[in-house]
């Protein structure tokens, strides 16, 4: 899946307008409300300084100790551990969650790979298109398959 090309764009929204308020996960204690707004703190912290940046040691620590588990194709496992800026503790809105995510991936999409060429991430400073891709692309593949979608 490319999240910078239309073809791609348009059948990850397809997959995204089969989940239901009902779809159950394979997998983890996260309601799917709660992934749609997980998946969505994703684009926010790409978009908006709505969240504060770890300091400069902890993000030394984290391009150190995380950074290739994240920006690398290989597929999450199952139940991984996460960052607490994207534990969702509260029930959300599934349908407001849902066009939120479709408007972050069309806002991807139209801005293309150009405008994340050495774009600095909340978290890793400075990314590749490639990393920014990927980076998208395999938290948002996670958690449709935990999903069964």
């Amino acid at each position: 899946m490319n999240i910078y090309d239309s073809l791609d764009t348009n059948d990850l929204i397809l997959q995204i307008n089969k989940l239901t308020p009902s779809t159950k996960p394979n997998w983890g204690k996260m309601s799917l409300d709660q992934m749609l707004t997980r998946l969505n703190v994703a684009y926010l912290k790409a978009f908006t300084n709505k969240y504060t940046p770890p300091n400069s040691v902890a993000k030394f620590l984290l391009k150190l100790m995380i950074k290739k588990g994240v920006v690398v194709p290989k597929p999450y496992p199952k139940n991984v551990r996460t960052e607490h800026q994207f534990i969702i503790k509260y029930a959300k809105n599934f349908d407001e969650e849902k066009k939120k995510l479709i408007s972050y991936i069309e806002k991807v999409r139209d801005r293309g790979n150009s405008n994340f060429k050495g774009k600095k991430s909340h978290l890793f400073d400075p990314l590749t298109v490639k990393e920014w891709y990927v980076l998208f692309t395999k938290h948002m593949e996670h958690h449709l398959t935990q999903f069964g979608v």
